[in-house]
């Protein structure tokens, strides 16, 4: 009988860690061409950070205030992922019929308990027990992708096409703009190159 295979090893073995600074995006005037790198669409939204331990969920903001109250929604969309532990990357928009979001319209949202708030989240960066970051960036993706199949949670999919294609559609809709991220990097708090970001007014002017 051949002996049982070991289940693949899915980042560092580490216990939860508490918040992390976010990874954040450079401005360029160049959108990036090529394979390496992988494009999605920018959200007009506010950056969060949703935390699930021994189903405790907490929303922390980008600077790492506890948020959970006012993002009590997207709290509650988390609580029906499928895992003992995790750390979900994103952002909370109100998305309009067509697509587009708009930060005032969520400002207004967050003076009450909204309704119409969605995460759409674009990283993950802590599963089951396992610490992610060092796993490449399209891997990460995909974990993600399985874990919030069932949930409220959208992903925010990387599109594989050239980025002045995707960046010519996000103008041509509305749409604030697009971030494109080096497919197989490693997930760096702070600022840094492997993501970049391109805004689609700049574009039109």
């Amino acid at each position: 009988m051949a002996p049982r295979k070991k289940p693949t090893a899915i980042g560092v073995k580490a216990p939860i860690p508490g918040f992390i600074e976010p990874a954040l995006s450079t401005s360029i005037d160049k959108v990036p061409a090529g394979e390496r790198w992988i494009h999605e669409i920018k959200f007009d939204g506010y950056r969060v950070q949703v935390h699930l331990a021994n189903e405790a969920i907490k929303v922390f903001t980008r600077r790492g205030h506890d948020w959970t109250k006012r993002f009590k929604k997207i709290a509650d969309d988390a609580w029906h992922i499928s895992a003992g532990s995790a750390i979900i990357d994103g952002d909370v928009v109100v998305p309009a019929a067509d697509g587009t979001t708009d930060f005032s319209v969520l400002q207004n949202e967050l003076k009450g308990k909204s309704t119409k708030i969605v995460m759409v989240a674009f990283d993950l960066l802590y599963l089951n027990g396992f610490d992610l970051r060092k796993l490449p960036l399209i891997e990460r993706k995909a974990h993600l992708r399985k874990l919030i199949a069932n949930s409220a949670i959208q992903l925010s999919d990387s599109l594989e096409t050239e980025g002045v294609d995707v960046l010519k559609h996000a103008c041509s809709i509305g749409l604030e703009g697009i971030v494109s991220k080096v497919r197989d990097s490693r997930y760096n708090s702070g600022r840094g190159n492997d993501w970049i970001k391109k805004h689609a007014r700049s574009e039109k002017r």
